[in-house]
């Protein structure tokens, strides 16, 4: 079953043509324009100051490593299509700022202002984003990716109703516990028809039976399993001459009673449709990395009013803090205060300055910061990864502490440096001062 669902997002990623509530964002656009659709509006008042002098400093910086790689033989030529791509952008850069230079002449109306105004200009990062390989390459906040799911499974009911109803009812509902007694009615009523064919009482459901009403009815997919097992709804009178509406299966309906053996695996095996969180990488310049950082609302586990009271208490901490306190007491108060966040900023500092910043969940490993410096580095070499506090963390002793575990949340700045047992190998490179891809140095931007 686990290789039928495969193959069925695998089809449906190449057909699907469903309308996303917004474009997504790639990895090589900049910040502004990767936004979720929910700001785009106030992006479009916004005018793009280009780049500074300190990022096209640092942009002609990738290009002159490139070209200096090309002139070495053993440099892969295939990375002149970055070389190009760095050129546009400073091309495109040096366009924007003629045209923003007449574009300024003119006053922006007071809405415009607002719209300026309310931009979270100070948050290290616009949002959280996420992935779903399964269905497309878009970017999305959840709550897009919720809606654009729910969008493309009922599109997908008329071709393949049985798998989809079972997507849709682990996919499209909140409460799990909801869910998996759902699962099991549905599967309860399939397994007394196949095991009872021709007793009449298992082939109808009555739809104002308290547990069909409570366990049933309001779990969204479960009808359109109904339906896909072969049900249809219909007036039935009682022994009393009423009319009531029923659920009643009809073997006609299905290929064989065989068929519901395999919608019966389906329910217990199909799982949601999982969400993978995006990086949302930025590379950033020492400047723009000196100033606090402040995260957007979606990074909290707590709500507005939740945040609000936690605020109106800190009074009682600052209270609390004066008295005397073990070691034991001031680490609960740290953890509790890190479980207020879903997600953290993790900051890499490099040797030359510049700094790479990715989003993380709070339940996410050390070895996952390790494999995203990783990726992203132009030397496949040992490195070594510092805390603030000077604490070197390796994935010997780290890999399976969380962030949590290692109080990076809710942001943190670690400092890179080459393992000591390529050290001298790296110094005596010509290379020695590249540390990041040029094609993640394009990425170097105003945040």
């Amino acid at each position: 079953m686990a290789d039928r669902i495969k193959k069925f997002f695998q089809k449906k990623k190449v057909d699907a043509k469903f309308k996303m509530a917004g474009p997504g964002h790639k990895l090589s656009e900049s910040t502004i324009s990767s936004q979720s659709s929910n700001t785009s509006k106030k992006e479009d008042t916004i005018r793009r100051t280009g780049l500074s002098e300190e990022s096209k400093v640092a942009a002609e910086a990738a290009l002159s490593r490139l070209q200096q790689k090309r002139e070495n033989p053993s440099f892969n030529t295939s990375l002149a299509a970055i070389q190009a791509q760095v050129k546009k952008e400073l091309e495109n850069e040096r366009a924007n700022q003629t045209a923003e230079a007449s574009a300024s002449r003119s006053t922006p109306s007071e809405h415009q202002k607002r719209e300026i105004e309310d931009l979270p200009r100070n948050y290290a990062a616009s949002g959280v984003y996420f992935k779903c390989p399964l269905i497309s390459n878009d970017i999305l906040p959840r709550d897009e990716w919720k809606k654009n799911i729910k969008t493309f499974l009922y599109e997908q009911l008329e071709e393949e109703r049985g798998l989809t109803a079972c997507l849709i009812i682990q996919s499209c509902n909140n409460n799990r516990e909801k869910v998996d007694t759902c699962v099991e009615t549905l599967c309860k009523y399939l397994e007394n028809i196949i095991t009872h064919p021709e007793e009449e009482k298992f082939q109808k459901i009555r739809m104002s039976n308290r547990a069909f009403m409570e366990r049933v009815q309001p779990i969204e997919g479960s009808m359109e399993l109904l339906l896909a097992a072969g049900f249809v709804q219909q007036k039935v009178s009682n022994a009393e001459g009423v009319a009531e509406d029923f659920l009643v299966f009809q073997k006609d309906n299905v290929p064989s009673i065989e068929s519901l053996v395999t919608l019966i695996d389906a329910l217990r095996t199909a799982e949601p449709i999982q969400l993978e969180l995006d990086r949302n990488l930025q590379v950033l310049l020492p400047s723009q990395a000196a100033n606090k950082v402040q995260l957007p609302p979606s990074f909290y586990a707590l709500s507005p009013e939740e945040i609000k009271r936690e605020q109106q208490l800190r009074q009682e901490a600052i209270e609390k803090s004066q008295m005397l306190r073990t070691k034991a007491m001031r680490e609960k108060d740290e953890i509790r205060e890190m479980r207020k966040y879903k997600f953290a900023i993790i900051r890499i500092r490099f040797p030359d300055g510049i700094l790479l910043q990715g989003t993380f969940s709070v339940y996410e490993r050390y070895n996952d910061i390790h494999e995203f410096v990783r990726e992203n580095l132009e030397h496949d070499l040992p490195f070594v990864l510092s805390m603030p506090t000077g604490h070197k963390v390796t994935l010997e002793e780290d890999a399976n502490k969380t962030l949590i575990d290692l109080r990076l949340v809710p942001a943190t700045i670690l400092t890179f440096a080459w393992h000591s047992s390529v050290a001298e190998q790296i110094q005596n490179s010509p290379n020695k001062d590249v540390f990041l891809k040029p094609e993640v140095m394009v990425l170097v931007q105003e945040v």
